[in-house]
């Protein structure tokens, strides 16, 4: 996953919602999906259908979560029999990931870890109609004929129920001119689960886009204590699944 840094080929569905908008491209996924943002101030993501989720179950939980915290609005949506796309509204801010602000990791990761506390304390529990918990994950990873180890099948106990992002990896994390968080993308899996689901897998992708020894940043500014074992536990499941 990545910010493209060469041209990218234009599928001919995606021109033709660009309606005439100039289009650049501005992400890359690993299952071959590709976003583009438009002149017109809309971006538009365009990928392969799979089975883990979809952009009908984003616009889904944009939807819900658009009640209370900044999220793109859904625009339209649609599929065919092989590819799906998604047009929402572009709202301000860049990836926590642009070049800017990788080269300035101290403000992007404490960017991070303070806009994924703020998404968990705002998003209610109480009203979220959609699971992202242990026995949810792994029914869906059946469907995709994926078997998860026996030592995964029990999660540790919850330590707090929040509304997690579901890929709180740092580029979901909008980023202002101010170095403050604006607001979070890529809801497709939005879902009542432990924080830890969360918080273990954010905290692992500051390796992964600033380098090593950036985890303990995002956790303070989270505001908590590292966990070993539920962040063990997580990043294991989120690597079986």
């Amino acid at each position: 996953m990545s910010i493209p840094l060469s041209p990218v080929e234009v599928p001919a569905r995606v021109r033709e919602l660009a309606r005439g908008a100039d289009l650049e491209p501005v992400w890359i996924n690993g299952v071959g999906g590709v976003t583009f943002r438009t002149s017109d101030g809309r971006h538009i993501k365009y990928g392969p259908r799979h089975a883990e989720t979809s952009f009908t179950a984003e616009a889904d939980r944009l939807r819900w979560a658009a009640v209370w915290v900044t999220v793109p609005e859904i625009v339209s949506e649609g599929n065919d029999e092989t590819h799906e796309w998604l047009v929402t509204t572009t709202i301000p801010g860049e990836s926590a990931v642009a070049p800017r602000w990788v080269e300035d990791a101290a403000v992007a990761v404490r960017a991070v870890g303070e806009g994924l506390r703020a998404l968990h304390d705002t998003l209610p529990v109480a009203e979220c109609p959609f699971d992202w918990n242990t026995a949810t994950r792994i029914a869906n990873a059946a469907t995709r004929g994926i078997r998860i180890p026996d030592h995964l099948l029990e999660a540790p106990p919850v330590d707090r129920l929040v509304v997690c992002h579901g890929d709180a990896c740092s580029p979901n994390t909008l980023i202002g001119d101010d170095g403050r968080w604006v607001g979070h993308v890529d809801f497709g899996a939005l879902g009542v689960a432990d924080r830890w689901a969360d918080l273990a897998v954010a905290a692992w992708s500051t390796e992964w886009n600033y380098g090593p020894g950036w985890e303990g940043a995002l956790y303070d500014a989270y505001g908590i204590t590292p966990d070993a074992e539920r962040i063990a536990y997580y990043r294991a499941l989120w690597d079986a699944t």
